[in-house]
């Protein structure tokens, strides 16, 4: 069952109409095949194309009898073609349709999956370009580090999208192949001019080799590629619940008006929507240790892969469509409290400059060794809440030493921790 947030494009592409549309368009182009290899007559080839169409009702009741979908499918469509029937499937076996049929639909689903990850790379570049000169404090461990800006922030995960749309793109190319090579690959019953013929008729590769199958390391390669998708996705979502804390209140995810937070708590504002994405991404994550599983077969292929991948496929490509959309509407609206990321930086009281400072002692000559006791001393004593950093240093005998005030004071300008934004934003295209 599609589920119900599921886009219509998305949902088409996963439909059983369009599975069993794909099934039959497959076929179609088999017999044209052999028709020009004078094995099906004319009028066959004329009765197949004219009277063939899909009832999926239909192939469900038969695959209750026969459990076996292609078979089902097979029953359905010669009985609406007549004696032309006979030449369905010729020299062909289940897997020749259903894997060409499955990177045809992977083909489609990646593209609407482009479609999205390119918006949000927009999305992402103009986001980082209008708050380019916004400053912030940076956080590593989740403590304060030192002052960058919101646009400087947000570039970082620009350039993680471009790389994941050429990811993307790589992942695409691997499942554009076809596979008509018969029961175990080895066109007993088949020409290869028939798997050709179909091949570029669906714009796709000719396998190199395969067995029953196309190997499930093209398709492992395809799902760990959403599902490092995802893990971006989930990692900017992050970013997002964690400056939209209380204690930060520095950028928010949407709330929309008559949105609700909380059933006990009126005053919630709660990032539901990236919580959603952060949850979602597991999902898709972990099936790529499912696609990986799918890799060994027992000799020229058994079904163990089949069952998974019904569920792993549309679900990861569903689910991914769904959070990239979910990660565009975020980001379009976010809501950026500018005011609060500056005071921030100042919420340690001048510990954020403690680098600068250390340097400015060794630039004067004192040893890193020793300059970096004299300033961590101070830095402890600012933590303990003595004074702010700047009063402590001012005071401290060993650091006037070596430095003025006049220097001391130049070493706590955010603006100089910033001189290289200009030059770093040129790369963005």
């Amino acid at each position: 069952m599609i589920p119900r947030y599921t886009r219509k494009e998305m949902a088409a592409v996963w439909s059983d109409e369009n599975k069993f549309r794909k099934f039959l368009e497959i076929e179609i182009a088999v017999c044209e095949a052999w028709n020009k290899l004078g094995v099906i007559p004319d009028k066959a080839l004329k009765d197949i194309k004219e009277k063939a169409c899909v009832d999926v009702k239909r192939i469900e009741e038969i695959e209750i009898k026969t459990k076996h979908d292609v078979i089902a499918f097979i029953e359905q469509i010669g009985s609406t073609v007549g004696d032309a029937g006979s030449y369905l499937h010729y020299g062909v076996t289940s897997s020749d349709i259903l894997d060409t049929a499955l990177d045809v639909i992977l083909m489609e689903a990646g593209k609407i999956l482009l479609v999205d990850m390119k918006k949000l790379k927009d999305v992402l570049k103009k986001k980082s370009i209008e708050y380019k000169n916004i400053p912030m404090i940076g956080r590593t461990h989740g403590i304060h580090a030192e002052p960058l800006t919101f646009g400087f922030k947000i570039a970082g995960w620009y350039f993680e999208m471009e790389r994941n749309v050429k990811r993307m793109e790589d992942a695409i190319e691997e499942v554009r192949v076809g596979k008509i090579s018969g029961a175990v690959g080895t066109y007993a019953h088949l020409e290869s001019e028939i798997e050709d013929y179909v091949c570029k008729k669906f714009n796709l590769k000719a396998e190199n080799f395969s067995t029953q199958i196309i190997s499930r390391d093209r398709y492992a390669f395809f799902i760990s590629t959403l599902g490092i998708i995802a893990a971006s996705l989930e990692k900017f979502a992050l970013q997002v619940r964690l400056l939209q804390q209380t204690e930060l209140s520095e950028a928010s995810e949407p709330f929309e008006e008559g949105q609700k937070g909380s059933s006990a708590m009126p005053h919630k504002k709660n990032p539901v929507l990236c919580e959603k994405i952060c949850g979602l991404a597991r999902v898709i994550k972990n099936n790529t240790g499912v696609a990986l599983e799918n890799v060994a077969l027992w000799h020229e292929r058994d079904i163990s892969h089949s069952s998974a991948e019904r569920i792993i496929f549309p679900e990861s490509t569903i689910l991914l469509d769904y959070i990239l959309d979910l990660s565009v509407n975020i980001f379009e609206n976010l809501n950026v409290e500018p005011e609060k990321m500056k005071a921030d930086i100042f919420l340690t009281r001048g510990l954020v400059f403690s680098q600068k400072v250390l340097l400015e002692l060794c630039r004067k000559g004192l040893p890193r060794k020793d300059a970096y006791s004299i300033v961590q001393r101070n830095a402890l004593k600012c933590y303990d809440g003595e004074k702010d950093f700047k009063k402590l240093l001012l005071e401290d005998n060993d650091v006037r030493k070596y430095l003025s005030e006049e220097e001391i004071e130049k070493t706590f300008d955010v603006q100089w921790y910033l001189r290289h934004i200009d030059k770093i934003f040129k790369k963005l295209k």
